[in-house]
């Protein structure tokens, strides 16, 4: 039995076909047409794909003994540069619908212009045209990816004098500190910008300035204001008084010191842990505190007014922000590619020495939180990109509680659960590796498979999906 079809997803066939919603029918085979929508929402505003759903929204399904053909056709025609350019990364997904079997495929908005067959497609209500003989069209869908990453947005009316030299100056130092005889040493401020990509000139529009990357980073509070004026980073303490909050920053500054805001708060807020490493001893706490701000203010969307988010509970440390996900879904840390959201804002804070190559992020929180609190953090891409990372506080024993004697990696295996709500073997896989510290993956297997059938056997947690596509849930 596959696993039901999600209600979000449910409700957009209901909603009927739009720019971001497509159904076609698929009994045995991949339509002809798939990947000219898939060009077309790429190039467009991304979007979902339903096979096995007509045009009207019925759900007609696709044939069981198919599915798997059509999942492996479709993973090679995304890597196939004749079929779709620039190749993509996306995922083919199989749910349940009264009986039926419906394939899903989520499209994220490319920074790219994407081809098909060697077509250029976009997409409107009336679902996907070729417009590669239009060059109007065309030139203006070009215009449109160069301004996909809103951090390029150009000011042509913005001058040095609404930016902080003294906040240049700090960035400066930081640059020399971590690395002698950086070129920014004999730059005067301007050069500096340009040279960290935050003057420059958009040679689609002739525009030339500072763009959004260089105001956020040295801007005036009232300049980056009025840029963007629903730009705010909320730190919230909510332990005691969980309506509302025990303490709070409202942090409308420059990302410099809204980063030293932000981790200012978790360190007077949680308690420090020293560790040693290569004979140097380091705060876990504040190595931790570091990725998190830091991918918090980097990779967020910045044409989204949805406020970025750091929340400290009693269980876990939570950071919230706005994306524009490529894959929906828990992130698998072990095997994910990661992609820039702000490519000049990411390479500035390397090269100041506030980050490192990207994807760092993540695996240094799942290193170092296993050495601070033993929990495995959780990173979920979607419109919101979410990050838990739990805590050892008040923690609840599975042994009081249900009179059981369970050693601590079921009793992490179950909270684990507890806190996603629903995951699949493969989740439980990534989550469990780096605790179990096994040899091969068949002695992982059987490890946790003798775990999840004493915490069934004991009714804590239940199989929702099927025995080959397990979904685990608390009961």
């Amino acid at each position: 039995m596959l696993s039901k079809l999600p209600v979000n997803l449910y409700e957009k066939i209901k909603e009927g076909e739009s720019t971001t919603v497509e159904f076609k029918k698929a009994k045995e085979k991949l339509p002809s047409s798939l990947f000219e929508s898939i060009c077309g929402m790429l190039n467009r505003n991304g979007g979902h794909i339903f096979l096995g759903v007509d045009d009207d929204g019925n759900v007609i399904g696709t044939y069981k003994s198919y599915i798997a053909s059509m999942k492996k056709d479709f993973a090679n025609l995304c890597n196939n540069p004749e079929k779709i350019f620039p190749t993509v990364h996306l995922e083919m997904k199989e749910y349940s619908v009264d009986d039926k079997f419906v394939l899903y495929i989520y499209v994220y908005e490319s920074s790219d212009v994407h081809k098909s067959a060697g077509k250029i497609f976009d997409r409107n209500e009336d679902g996907d045209y070729d417009i590669t003989n239009n060059t109007t069209l065309v030139s203006n869908l070009y215009i449109r990816k160069s301004s996909t990453y809103i951090e390029n947005k150009i000011y042509p009316y913005a001058t040095l004098d609404d930016l902080r030299k003294d906040l240049i100056e700090k960035a400066r130092q930081m640059a020399i500190n971590r690395t002698a005889n950086h070129p920014w040493a004999t730059m005067n401020d301007m050069e500096l910008l340009r040279s960290a990509s935050l003057y420059e000139k958009d040679l689609q529009t002739g525009k030339v300035g500072i763009n959004l990357a260089g105001i956020l980073l040295f801007g005036k509070d009232e300049v980056i204001a009025s840029a963007l004026s629903y730009y705010r980073t909320d730190a919230i303490l909510r332990v005691k008084d969980i309506d509302r909050y025990d303490d709070r920053d409202d942090i409308k500054t420059n990302l410099l010191e809204s980063y030293e805001r932000l981790v200012s708060f978790i360190a007077k807020h949680l308690n420090d842990k020293f560790y040693l490493e290569n004979n140097q001893r380091i705060n876990v706490r504040d190595i931790i505190a570091r990725e998190l701000c830091v991918n918090l203010l980097i990779h967020r969307e910045y044409s989204n007014p949805l406020p970025a988010r750091l929340i400290i509970t009693k269980d876990a440390i939570i950071t919230e922000n706005a994306n524009k996900p490529k894959n929906i879904g828990y992130i698998d840390l072990y095997n994910y590619t990661p992609y820039p959201k702000n490519p000049k804002l990411a390479n500035f804070f390397k090269e100041i020495g506030l980050a490192d190559e990207l994807g760092s992020g993540i695996k240094k929180i799942t290193k170092y939180n296993k050495i601070y609190t033993g929990g495995i953090p959780s990173f979920k891409d979607d419109d919101v990109f979410k990050v838990i990372v739990p805590l050892e506080t008040n923690k609840v024993s599975l042994e009081q509680e249900h009179n059981l004697h369970l050693d601590e990696n079921k009793e992490k295996l179950y909270n684990f659960i507890k806190e996603n709500g629903i995951v699949t073997r493969k989740e439980i896989n990534n989550f469990l590796a780096p605790v179990l510290k096994v040899n091969n993956s068949k002695d992982l297997n059987n490890k946790i498979r003798y775990m999840l059938a004493y915490l069934r056997k004991n009714n804590l947690i239940e199989n929702i999906g099927t025995d080959k596509k397990s979904q685990w849930v608390i009961k």
